[in-house]
């Protein structure tokens, strides 16, 4: 009988195979590396001769525990590592995305390892094989039960990464509306300004305030006044409230960086679409040309 079974290293998160010959007296491994779930278990069996008792089968099954229960420990690190990412998600870190990917990418590993071993200690507990006696099968169970916990486990694993990617997309809808609400909130307040400061640039002889001297003075002072009543405003209505001033800098800039760069995702846009009729008549050209003919001489 010939069991495969997948252990982890202790270095990184990564797997490799341990292969296991089952005989009526002998268990024989085979591993292209050192195996820790193996080195532990005969460290066990040197300190407790009682862990070497029982037959090969039962010995088998001793490895598949530890090297299971390896497998469940690298869950319980995955927990620990979701809260992180739940801080750097509420937070709408830009650290998150390749973390939370990192992550991902080790569930899976983890994932393709769990499931199909537990189908083969499925397989070894129901075995009706000589070579597997009534004890190992009980033996064979309770690894079962340990990795089935390990298959939820990867599942919850999963399933709170999903709720975390959720919240990021939320924190990050949230800064975009703070940033979204900074900027609507600066261009309702700078546009009586520039209402007032338009009507008194017209080139006209006849304007208020025109000839007394200071006339800029009581402009200024009412677009001052202006302002004020507009964020008194804003603010009793609850549409915006008195952020720092650093934060207040850094949503400031967010958003114009994000208006600076639009005009330019438009001009790419608009020249992309532009060029489209020219690449359809391209393709049509090349696709109704012969294999082997030549372009006409213009």
């Amino acid at each position: 009988m010939v069991v495969v079974l997948r252990a982890l290293s202790d270095e990184r998160i990564e797997t490799y195979e341990l292969d296991c010959f089952l005989s009526a007296r002998r268990l024989i491994t085979i591993r292209s590396q050192n195996s820790p779930s193996l080195e532990a278990l005969w460290a066990g069996a040197r300190r407790r001769p009682e862990l070497a008792s029982g037959g090969a089968d039962e010995a088998l099954a001793r490895l598949a525990d530890v090297a299971t229960r390896r497998l469940v420990g690298v869950l319980d690190l995955f927990d620990d590592r979701t809260e992180e990412l739940n801080e750097l998600a509420r937070l709408a870190d830009v650290d998150f995305l390749p973390e939370v990917t990192a992550v991902r990418a080790d569930l899976a590993t983890l994932r393709r390892v769990v499931h199909p071993q537990r189908e083969a200690l499925d397989m070894l507990r129901r075995s009706t094989s000589p070579l597997v006696t009534e004890a190992g099968r009980r033996r064979f169970s309770d690894v079962f039960d340990t990795a089935s916990r390990a298959a939820q486990g990867v599942e919850a694993g999963r399933g709170a990464l999903a709720e975390t990617l959720d919240a990021y997309r939320g924190a990050e809808a949230r800064q975009a509306t703070e940033v979204t609400k900074v900027l609507t909130v600066y261009a309702a307040i700078m546009l009586p300004l520039s209402l007032i400061a338009a009507f008194f640039g017209m080139n006209f002889v006849n304007l208020p305030l025109l000839e007394v001297g200071a006339g800029w003075i009581i402009v200024v002072a009412f677009m001052g006044l202006v302002a004020l009543l507009s964020v008194g405003v804003f603010v009793a209505l609850g549409w915006t409230r008195r952020p720092s001033g650093r934060t207040a800098g850094a949503l400031l800039g967010r958003g114009l960086v994000e208006a600076a760069r639009a005009p330019a995702q438009l001009v790419g846009a608009v020249f992309e679409i532009s060029t489209m009729p020219m690449r359809s008549v391209a393709g049509s050209v090349a696709g109704t040309r012969r294999p082997g003919e030549r372009e006409p001489r213009r």
